[in-house]
């Protein structure tokens, strides 16, 4: 599935600061960058770095005055949708060391809250079966809302609410799997169906040897999401980090389907 995305972000910065800015989706063996254009009026200084686990980039920007950034990507996402249910869970001894620390607690996903509730509600499953269970269950009883988290609320927080934003599901989604053994890591995206169009956060889950992507909003399909980068949690994905104050004057993310002509 080919994917339009359109972003635009305007910033203003009262003394000069510096921001790690984190947009541009990822090229990669399941999704393909087929042209890309980013703009920045602003910036005096860019530098490039990798993303966490080598995917995507990073820029740094040293802004002072307004910062008016776009950027235009077509992407050919060419994974499929596979059921997850099917898919075994790995055997401990055996996960290579960099999907290991994806077991531990991070900032925002402490999985030793959730030990007695995974316990007790999915105790007879394993593998992919109790992730789509545990994706099921959050969408059944979360509520999308925007007004009852903030960038400090952790998923276990969020569990308590019933409720949140993307990186909320996410964040409860991934420190339930590493309760139960399943290496799982926070994934920055793109994606059509997301409603308020934004930055989406999914996750992903390491299932029969590779990543498997999941989104427990409901809202986007392995096979439609553009990924930007992953991390531990939404500390290491955050799309604009910024070392000095800004004051945020307009922020469109618009992601649609390329539709070819038959």
């Amino acid at each position: 599935m080919e994917l339009l995305v359109k972003v635009h972000l305007v910033y203003s910065a009262d003394q000069p600061s510096d921001i790690l800015l984190q947009i541009e989706a990822a090229q990669g063996n399941d999704q393909v960058l087929l042209d890309a254009m980013l703009d920045f009026t602003e910036p005096t200084e860019t530098f490039v770095v990798a993303g966490e686990e080598n995917i995507g980039v990073r820029r740094w920007l040293k802004v002072d005055g307004q910062f008016d950034c776009t950027y235009v990507a077509s992407v050919d996402v060419v994974r499929v949708d596979d059921d997850l249910a099917d898919c075994a869970q790995a055997k401990l001894s055996s996960l290579p060391s960099d999907v290991t620390k994806f077991l531990m607690p991070s900032r925002y996903c402490h999985p030793e809250d959730f030990f007695a509730f995974t316990a007790d509600q999915f105790e007879h499953l394993s593998g992919g079966a109790v992730i789509k269970a545990m994706s099921n269950w959050i969408n059944t009883h979360f509520k999308y809302d925007t007004d009852v988290s903030n960038a400090a609320t952790s998923a276990s927080q969020s569990f308590e609410l019933r409720a949140g934003v993307c990186r909320d599901f996410a964040h409860v989604l991934i420190a339930m799997a590493r309760a139960v053994g399943i290496p799982a890591r926070i994934v920055s995206a793109y994606a059509p169906d997301v409603s308020p169009q934004d930055f989406h956060a999914v996750t992903e889950v390491y299932l029969e040897n590779r990543w498997q992507l999941i989104d427990s909003t409901g809202m986007a399909r392995a096979s439609e999401i553009v990924r930007i980068g992953v991390g531990r949690d939404a500390a290491d994905v955050s799309f604009l980090t910024s070392y000095g104050a800004l004051s945020l004057k307009k922020q469109t993310v618009e992601v649609s389907r390329i539709v070819k002509p038959s």
